[in-house]
């Protein structure tokens, strides 16, 4: 559809509460509760339409391992009552014509610039306030930049020789082409098997004359057995929206609504244990983790699902050896995000699909016909690259931002990010994140997070409105304080024991550290609240604007 633009300026004349970059689910409802609020707002978005992750990733087999109803926003029940989704697990098409619902509904567009990078944010310590500069030249200013750049946008393309000379098709699943790509005939290699390599490989290989994948860890999957969405269903939710919305920011550790359990795995007896996971798997899910309350804190505990979903790998694969390659033997399931498949595992069991351990026989170099490990040389047409993101911090870090002292942001977290609540940096007045590191963010439903973090934000910037106060920022004791605890809190667990992109392993290079915060939705959002009550502790607040300075903004 065509887009319409805001008319972009080189002037630096132009000025505005707040800019917000990014324009996916965070971005967009932050400019909603912005307008609601009455400030002036503009949303700089790299891509061409709103929909953040969505617009990127269209590859073969992308949906949501957030059953529909859920990963939805709740803050119009209109919205919620009327949008009716066609599945339990939404496809990347549905989300994405949602978000351009959303769009449309609220008026969104016309304050957001499209195919516009922002390339610096640079904080002017005498007028309090942020100049903006973007891609096309434009600069301009803002008393607050909110970034709302998502956890899963910056595509990570691994660093192999030869990749330059290779004559065929180059892809990656977090950069997709927007017209369709059809393998028919085509000799396939796969290069990783995360969630996206997961979701598409049982798609590529039907296509492919022959699919080649390229597996350094094997990763655990649990079925989703997705299916359409009745009319009964989807009412049965809308009947109930109000409790089922309540439970996933109150009750529900990663705020999906799910039964809760109340017992560990080591107080059942083996029979009924197997019969509880054997229930899960059939029903489908991300559930699967939540048969049992220890799951990701007892190792012992945990090896009862592992070992669980290894026997169904075994199961389900022909070929033993392809079968012990495939079940996982690195990490404790769930200490990486668990995957969520449609055939995943029975897809290799085509003649035309073959396992490459990369363990065992590492990529040497790409050819120009293909691809040579240390022992073989594999022809290939076409490769694709499902290596991931650099994330949670990665988009952010393509941003030149600066803040007192000269400091830029890049420096500060070159040993990994710290943040106060997952919300602020110290040093960095008026910049706030949306589902940041240090917050519950990628271990929680996306929606639900990101709806209490733009809330928050937006009642945060009322309160200095309504208070005449210039600027609100994280007190660096308070900052220490918050990322000893969440580190604390993940050395609890068994999450640290996974080289995950949680940790930022998957990023040469990059310090590894435990981004997300573990403590879950309900308990984070209980401390966001307490601090807010109590006047924002932990934050340092400017001192109130001077006439001429408020002039400046107008």
């Amino acid at each position: 559809m065509a887009v319409s633009q805001p008319h972009p300026s080189n002037s630096p004349s132009d000025h505005f509460d707040v800019v917000v970059v990014g324009a996916g689910f965070a971005g967009m409802y932050q400019l909603h509760r912005l307008r609601q609020r009455g400030f002036s707002a503009r949303v700089y978005e790299q891509g061409g339409d709103v929909g953040g992750t969505w617009y990127w990733n269209r590859y073969p087999g992308a949906r949501c391992d957030v059953e529909s109803m859920q990963y939805s926003y709740s803050f119009s029940d209109e919205l919620q009552q009327q949008w009716d989704w066609s599945e339990r697990y939404a496809p990347q098409p549905e989300i994405l014509a949602y978000a351009g619902h959303v769009a449309d509904r609220f008026g969104l567009r016309r304050d957001i610039q499209f195919n516009t990078r922002v390339g610096s944010v640079l904080f002017d310590e005498a007028t309090q306030r942020w100049t903006v500069t973007t891609s096309d030249g434009a600069r301009v200013t803002a008393q607050y930049v909110i970034l709302a750049t998502g956890c899963l946008s910056n595509a990570r393309m691994p660093e192999i020789d030869g990749l330059d000379r290779f004559e065929g098709q180059i892809y990656h699943t977090g950069n997709w082409p927007h017209a369709p790509v059809d393998f028919t005939g085509l000799r396939v290699g796969v290069i990783g098997t995360g969630s996206s390599a997961i979701q598409s490989i049982p798609i590529i290989a039907e296509q492919a004359s022959r699919l080649t994948v390229f597996q350094r860890t094997a990763n655990f999957s649990v079925p989703a057995r997705n299916a359409p969405l009745t009319a009964e269903e989807r009412q049965a939710f809308r009947d109930n929206y109000p409790e089922i919305r309540r439970k996933a920011r109150q009750d529900m550790r990663n705020g999906i609504v799910q039964p809760l359990p109340d017992r560990g795995a080591l107080d059942d007896p083996d029979a009924v244990r197997r019969d509880k996971y054997l229930a899960r798997w059939t029903s489908g899910g991300l559930t699967f983790m939540g048969v049992y309350n220890n799951l990701t804190l007892d190792r012992h505990a945990n090896d009862t699902a592992a070992d669980f979903i290894r026997e169904r790998i075994a199961e389900i694969v022909e070929d033993p050896k392809v079968a012990r390659l495939l079940q996982p033997d690195s990490h404790p399931v769930g200490s990486k995000r668990i995957c969520v498949d449609t055939d995943y595992y029975a897809t290799f069991n085509r003649p035309n699909v073959e396992l490459v351990d990369l363990r065992a026989d590492p990529i040497a170099c790409i050819l120009p016909d293909g691809l040579r490990t240390a022992n073989q040389h594999y022809k290939l047409d076409a490769l694709v690259f499902a290596t991931g993101f650099d994330a949670m911090t990665g988009s952010v870090a393509k941003i030149e931002i600066v803040g007192r002292g000269e400091m830029t942001l890049n420096r500060k977290w070159a040993e990994g990010p710290r943040t106060y609540l997952g919300l602020m940096s110290a040093g960095f007045p008026n910049l706030f994140v949306i589902t940041g590191p240090g917050s519950p963010s990628v271990l929680s439903n996306m929606i639900v997070s990101i709806e209490q973090h733009v809330d928050w934000i937006t009642d945060c910037i009322g309160y200095l409105r309504d208070n005449q106060l210039a600027s609100i920022e994280a007190n660096r004791e308070a900052e220490d304080r918050w990322v000893a605890h969440v580190n604390e809190v993940a050395q609890g667990t068994l999450y640290p024991q996974a080289n995950s992109w949680y940790m930022g392993a998957n990023i040469p290079g990059k310090p590894q550290i435990f981004m997300p915060y573990i403590g879950g939705v309900g308990v984070y959002r209980q401390i966001c609240d307490d601090v807010a009550a109590k006047g924002y502790e932990g934050f340092v607040l400017g001192a109130p604007e001077q006439p001429k300075q408020a002039a400046a903004s107008s």
